[in-house]
C-alpha cells in the first residue's frame, strides 16, 4: 500500500500538521492541544460531570483528571460536587476560563483556514461533511 492510499496514515499526518500549528497558537496563552478539546466541549456546555466529559473529549477519565487538574490551577475551570453523588462532581467555567472562548476560536479558526485554503469551496464542504459521516 503507498502512502497515498492510507487513510491511516493520511490522517495521521494531518492530525500531525492541525495539532502543531494549533499548539503553537495556545502556547500564547500558556495552553497546548491537550486542554483544547476540554475548553471547546465546555464553552458548548457547563456542568458536564467529568465522565460525560471524558467521552465527548475522547480520553480516559484518568487523563481527564489530569486534565481538569491543569486547568484549575490556571484559574479556568471549578469543580462542583453534585448533590446526589459525593464523588461526581460538575465542571463549570470561571469567568477567565470563559473569556478565553472568542481569543481561542478565532486561532483554531485561523489553523483550519490556513489547511482548507488549499481546497476550493465545494471541496472544502465536500471534505466537511465526509469527516462529519465518518467521526459519527
Amino acid at each position: 500500500m503507498k502512502r497515498s492510499e492510507s487513510l491511516t496514515y493520511l490522517i495521521t499526518h494531518l492530525n500531525h500538521g492541525l495539532q502543531n500549528e494549533l499548539d503553537s497558537r495556545l502556547k500564547r496563552y500558556q495552553l497546548d492541544t491537550k486542554l483544547w478539546p476540554v475548553l471547546f466541549a465546555l464553552w458548548q456546555e457547563e456542568g458536564l460531570s467529568q465522565t460525560e466529559l471524558s467521552k465527548r473529549c475522547d480520553v480516559a477519565n484518568y487523563t481527564m483528571t489530569r486534565l481538569l487538574d491543569q486547568l484549575q490551577v490556571l484559574g479556568f475551570i471549578t469543580r462542583h460536587q453534585e448533590e446526589d453523588n459525593r464523588r461526581a462532581f460538575q465542571i463549570f467555567l470561571t469567568d477567565p476560563g470563559k473569556a478565553l472562548e472568542s481569543d481561542l476560536t478565532l486561532e483554531a479558526e485561523r489553523v483550519d483556514e490556513l489547511y482548507l485554503s488549499q481546497l476550493s469551496p465545494i471541496e472544502q464542504q465536500n471534505l466537511m461533511a465526509l469527516l462529519n459521516k465518518m467521526n459519527q
